[in-house]
């Protein structure tokens, strides 16, 4: 690349081996880099330490070993209208949200990809694992990275085609083991640094006592489907469908069988529960979806297709039937075999092979012609 005009990738830095191997190999490949640390939350961890402050420490010595330039800068507000307070109404509604999904479309690739623009960025670089690849025309595909475990795509599915065009993914074509090898050989002191887990901004503290901080728990019954009152729960909020840990309750005369969630009655204030990890309640054979998503496909007619899908982030791809609507922008997706634990508020996310089509919002699961799950 010539040395008067290298195109400029600003690169979101989290403190993390994944986004400093992500610098690093741009800036090897002839980049002018920039890297920038996104601060979206204000809070401190169980043990009172902030968490924002040690990662960005972590960004200024790995930035500094690369010789790159690097900036914070504060989502915070924007974090709390777009991702938290989606967050708080979706469990006011009895529903399970992913919000790290949110925090892609709405502040990685949106609000820093505004942030990079106005720094005269070409591009955006995340140490997401996904891939992307250009037609012919121009158009941006996302695709599976090398590393199948690693697969962030499903977190991906919902920004646009304009998103996308603007974003490198260094990692595509590497494996995590590989990764912290190169953070090794170059030095970073990110190689052996541990992978955040959990939700963005609850990270590894108690989720009950993190939600309750924020929304009023109301205890009620727990109840067999034929309305037998079997144990008490803390508050619809802190459950989700098909859960079977945490729900205090034993082995009946008839089943020695665990219990687990199959539903919820909001209405009644009741969680639903059944012994059995087949239980009828927990098996859908199609959803409905909305605030569809897509990438390469224009949402501006009705159309059916047969793909593969998945509900939740670490389940096998099933196959399925879309039956998509352009007026509302929503979908029935029809499964090919009857799919365990559909949960309303979680993602859909459409697959062709190794390529994702993008995604949408599950808002109901259904058996037959019944509703499962909330009432």
């Amino acid at each position: 690349m010539s040395e008067k005009k290298k195109p400029r990738v600003v690169v979101g830095m989290s403190g993390g081996v994944d986004s400093s191997v992500s610098a690093w190999l741009l800036k090897q490949q002839g980049y002018d880099v920039v890297g920038v640390f996104m601060k979206n939350w204000d809070e401190s961890d169980d043990s009172g330490v902030c968490t924002a402050t040690e990662d960005f420490e972590d960004v200024k010595r790995v930035a500094e070993k690369i010789g790159i330039p690097y900036y914070s800068i504060n989502f915070e507000k924007e974090y709390w209208e777009r991702v938290f307070e989606y967050f708080l109404s979706e469990y006011k509604k009895g529903r399970t949200p992913n919000p790290d999904i949110m925090c892609n479309s709405q502040i990685k690739f949106k609000s820093f990809l505004e942030f990079a623009m106005n720094l005269d960025a070409d591009y955006i670089a995340m140490g997401h694992y996904a891939k992307t690849t250009r037609d012919e025309n121009g158009v941006v595909h996302m695709v599976r990275p090398k590393d199948g475990n690693k697969d962030q795509t499903y977190f991906l599915s919902q920004l646009s085609q304009e998103q996308i065009q603007k974003v490198i993914f260094p990692l595509q074509d590497l494996t995590k083991p590989q990764v912290r090898e190169i953070a090794k050989s170059a030095g970073l002191i990110t190689a052996g640094k541990k992978d955040s887990t959990g939700i963005c901004f609850i990270g590894e503290r108690n989720f009950k006592k993190f939600l309750s901080e924020f929304l009023p728990a109301k205890a009620g019954n727990m109840v067999t489907p034929d309305g037998n009152i079997v144990g008490q729960h803390a508050g619809l909020m802190y459950y989700t469908i098909g859960q079977r840990q945490g729900l205090g309750l034993g082995s009946t005369k008839e089943s020695t069988a665990p219990w687990f969630v199959v539903g919820k009655d909001l209405n009644k204030n009741e969680l639903i529960v059944e012994q059995g990890y087949d239980s009828d309640l927990l098996y859908a054979t199609s959803l409905k979806a909305s605030q569809m998503s897509f990438f390469t496909i224009k949402p501006d007619h009705d159309f059916d297709i047969k793909c593969s899908a998945k509900f939740r982030y670490r389940q096998p791809d099933v196959g399925v039937t879309v039956h998509y609507k352009s007026a509302d922008n929503t979908c029935i997706v029809e499964f090919d075999e009857p799919a365990r634990a559909v949960t309303p508020g979680q993602a859909l996310v459409l697959y062709d092979g190794e390529e994702c089509l993008g995604g949408g919002n599950i808002d109901a699961a259904y058996q037959g012609q019944t509703q499962l799950q909330l009432i």
